[in-house]
């Protein structure tokens, strides 16, 4: 494990309350650019019916077929 800091002030003398907040923003920064978005998707049961559904097709007859698929 390393000693080394990771984050260093080589100007100026800020106050606890200051370091507390820059080290809040660089983390949180952090964080988001490490989790991935997650994709937009439909729901399990609008993927089902989408691959269930046979199109229609018209024609003499074909009210017949659509209840035997």
């Amino acid at each position: 494990m390393s000693t080394e800091p990771i984050l260093q002030v080589v100007k100026g003398d800020p106050t606890p309350e200051e370091l507390a907040a820059l080290v809040a923003v660089i983390t949180a920064r952090s964080a988001a650019a490490v989790v991935p978005a997650e994709p937009d998707r439909a729901s399990d049961w609008a993927t089902y019916w989408r691959h269930a559904r046979q199109p229609f097709h018209a024609g003499p007859g074909r009210w017949r077929a659509s209840a035997h698929p």
